[in-house]
């Protein structure tokens, strides 16, 4: 089995529903999973980023590209 590895820290909750919506059409596996701890009401937020991305190492580049792009608001390529 592949290794999991975080890709990158996401900025907030929009960069991270973008990024699922992409990386379910290209078929990407992944995980997104926030920073929010609710026992102490996301006050690490702010210090860590919003979330972050894991994904099979194979797929680090197209996944670090994408990202990029939404970050860029340039639209993504298919």
């Amino acid at each position: 089995m592949e290794e999991i590895v975080k890709i990158a820290t996401l900025e907030n909750e929009i960069e991270a529903k973008l990024l699922d919506i992409v990386l379910v059409e290209r078929n990407i596996p992944h995980f997104i999973g926030t920073y929010h701890d609710a026992a102490y009401d996301g006050i690490f937020q702010p210090q860590k980023g919003w979330g972050f991305v894991e994904t099979p190492a194979s797929y680090k580049s197209q996944v670090l590209e994408i990202l990029s792009d939404i970050r860029k608001g340039d639209g993504i390529e298919k």
